[in-house]
């Protein structure tokens, strides 16, 4: 492969070696080098290519900029180029961080090329983790496949003029390393053996687990593999209520009872972290006596499972429930999906469930599932299972073995294998806290940016749900981030001190029209009209609120990326502000939907805000989601009536009283709103009416509820018992 040497010119440059560099670079080219000039600041930025520091003199000003880069990376070669630079005039603190040290006039130039060119071979010879490595390996070898996949390597796709397409844009490595199980010396996925397990070994020290297992299905299916290897039919769960519809699913399917730990709302449509009371033995036992489902009030609860961070950020203090919870469950499971770079920062010390550095439970196995592909640099659906053990060993790896092979593909996608192997070697040593810390900045000066503008803009402009952080740079100061009682900006009626925080990288951007309280005010631009322009502009949020977008930041983010966000709110509130065209701003959705031609931005969100006032859907849509729930059966029996076709399909105006068969799941924000077995509320039933309403009303700017069917006349019904 082609690696970049990037030369970095020192504030005063080589000096009267400037000649002898230029020779070196076209020496770099010849034996296959890419050659790079860049300042200090943005090679320590990228800090992943090798790296020819340039000294005009004796080196006293290198120590700085080897520093720095080496706090980013610390094993990219690293060698300094000048005239006379000896053992003598580097500093030693520099000496032991570099891989070198090339003086102009010394060699010839072929010489000292062939010299980088081995370090940087050396390097790039320990780059790759144990899988990916093989899987390179495999591919460029140039071997005839007789397994499958049936494309053969791609070959396939280039006896068809749409494959050949296909084969040109996905490219060949793609299509190489795209093989099976039958290929011995890549490992097997479903035994966890050869490269793919020493990959899980070397992952699981970097995120400090006692076993990491990497999954190719999503969290979705991690989940479902933690669930099925110590649940079964009977066993008493504890759920956190707004968690994702895969636990739910995984109550489903291994006939467990829930009971639910309750979190608070606010009116803004954010959900709020559940009270510590929730988590003690007292209150737990008192959810046991108190649910009909559950006949043997005496038996232990087999498992916990708690959304570790909130689709809107809120994460817990981990190590106090871990040790509050230890013995009272027989498991702990922290649902990560968005919380995977937690371990690589001190912002999140003791705030994520697994880190074999810290104390270990006595008798509760504690679990992490983390989507890398989210917020790390897997690809979609690359997933891991976290363990740590307790201090007598408890986690039964036999057991976890059948659980995970009953949900895992005998055809698994190696590029997702990849994914995880190379997602995980990517945070380990120093890049891993230099990656999350660089978002953690970025996230930051977005935040403060949007601050600072609405703070000078006379009329209206957008908010950050979160502290008002101070007018300045780096990174945040935790107390601040800390949910407390006493702060107003959370919205939440009840919080605990010290118990929970919002991640400053979970960014939920507020419009005009609705407080954190409920109270509908002047000016409004509903989130969904926000989301919908800015999508025909080339900008996707990841979730969509009724005055509010989510905007997530990763370790890909970059400033070019967010300032062009702020340039397009910008340009959308001068639209607004001058009523203009819809058709004008979003000819792409206009031509969709034809009857919003010739309508106003700003006349267009006035009614559709009217329209939500008057329904108050803040207060409805909090309702529906903190009220009471009963329970009439459990939900494995529910589904079974659901499969064995022995349920009614109730239309939604009659759905008062009745018991659902199916989860009822409203999209945004994807949380599900019923269980199978549960009754439905009149709450959850003028909800659902209204939400047609919108959609005959407002076509385009509506979601829709998974659970609610509706046939070829209109007519919505629900599954019931």
């Amino acid at each position: 492969m082609s690696f970049p040497v990037t030369i970095v010119m020192s504030e005063d440059g080589p000096g009267s070696a400037l000649r002898p560099l230029e020779l070196l670079e076209e020496a770099l080219g010849r034996v296959g080098l890419e050659v790079r000039r860049s300042g200090p600041i943005a090679a320590v930025a990228r800090s992943s290519s090798a790296v020819l520091y340039t000294l005009p003199g004796d080196g006293a000003d290198v120590a700085a900029f080897v520093s720095a880069l080496r706090g980013h990376n610390d094993r990219v070669p690293v060698l300094l180029y000048g005239e006379q630079l000896t053992a003598r005039t580097i500093p030693p603190s520099v000496l032991s961080r570099i891989d070198g040290v090339v003086n102009a006039d010394e060699d010839t130039p072929d010489f000292l090329a062939r010299k980088i060119q081995r370090e940087v071979g050396h390097y790039l010879g320990q780059l790759a983790p144990p899988f990916f490595a093989a899987l390179m390996r495999y591919a460029n070898d140039g071997a005839y496949s007789w397994h499958c996949p049936g494309h053969s390597g791609g070959t396939a796709f280039l006896k068809s003029p749409v494959g050949t397409l296909f084969h040109d844009f996905f490219g060949e490595n793609l299509l190489r390393a795209d093989v099976c199980n039958a290929v011995e010396e890549l490992g097997q996925l479903l035994d966890h053996s050869g490269p793919i397990a020493d990959s899980e070994r070397i992952a699981a020290r970097t995120f400090r687990a006692d076993h990491l297992f990497f999954v190719t299905n999503g969290t979705s299916t991690s989940n479902k593999i933690v669930w099925n290897s110590l649940v079964g039919p009977g066993d008493i769960v504890a759920v956190d209520r707004n968690c994702h519809k895969s636990v739910l699913h995984a109550i489903v399917l291994t006939g467990a009872i829930p009971i639910y730990l309750m979190p608070t709302r606010n009116r803004a449509g954010i959900i709020g972290p559940i009270p510590r009371s929730e988590f003690t033995a007292e209150a737990l036992r008192a959810k046991i006596d108190a649910s009909q489902l559950i006949t043997d009030k005496s038996r232990r609860i087999r498992l916990l499972a708690l959304t570790q961070s909130t689709y809107d950020g809120v994460i817990y203090r981990a190590d106090e429930i871990r040790a509050g919870l230890d013995g009272v469950v027989d498991a702990l499971h922290f649902d990560e999906a968005w919380l995977p770079h937690a371990s690589f920062h001190p912002l999140y010390e003791g705030m994520h469930g697994v880190a074999n550095d810290r104390q270990r439970t006595a008798r509760t196995v504690v679990y992490a599932t983390q989507s890398t592909h989210k917020l790390l640099a897997g690809l979609s659906q690359a997933s891991q299972i976290l363990v740590q053990d307790t201090i007598d060993g408890h986690f039964d790896e036999r057991v976890f073995a059948q659980a995970y092979r009953m949900h895992t593909s005998t055809s698994p996608q190696y590029a997702i294998i990849a994914s995880c192997d190379v997602s995980a070697e990517m945070m380990a040593g120093r890049r891993g806290p230099a990656l999350v810390e660089e978002a953690i900045t970025e996230a930051m000066e977005f935040r403060r940016t949007i601050i600072r503008i609405g703070a000078d803009t006379p009329d209206w402009w957008y908010g950050v749900w979160g502290p008002d952080t101070p007018p300045r740079t780096g990174l945040p100061d935790r107390t601040e981030w800390e949910l407390t009682s006493g702060a107003g900006w959370h919205g939440f009626d009840t919080v605990d001190d010290g118990f929970a925080m919002l991640d400053p990288i979970k960014v939920t951007l507020t419009t005009p029209g609705l407080t954190v309280h409920g109270e509908f005010t002047e000016p409004s631009v509903p989130g969904v009209v926000l989301a919908r322009y800015l999508a025909e502009h080339g900008v996707v949020v990841e979730k969509t609120g009724l005055y509010s977008l989510f905007v997530l930041f990763t370790i890909g983010v970059t400033k070019g990326r967010w300032n062009s966000l702020v340039a397009e709110l910008h340009r959308f509130k001068s639209a607004y502000d001058g009523n203009a065209k819809v058709e004008r701003l979003m000819p792409a959705f206009a031509a969709a939907h034809p009857r919003y031609a010739g309508r106003g931005l700003r006349d267009l969100c006035a009614e559709l805000h009217a329209t939500y006032r008057d329904a108050d859907l803040a207060e409805l849509t909090t309702a529906i989601y903190t009220e009471p729930v009963e329970q009439v059966t459990a939900p494995a029996e529910a589904w079974t009536a659901m499969a064995a076709g022995r349920v009614e399909h109730v239309p939604v105006e009659k759905l008062a009283g009745r018991t659902t068969a199916v989860l009822l799941t409203p999209y945004p924000p994807g949380i599900p709103l019923l269980v199978p077995g549960e009754r439905v509320s009149a709450a959850i039933v003028r909800f659902l009416e209204h939400e047609r309403v919108l959609a005959d009303r407002w076509p385009g700017f509506t979601g829709i509820t998974h659970g609610v069917t509706e046939d070829a006349d209109g007519h919505r019904t629900v599954a019931c018992l």
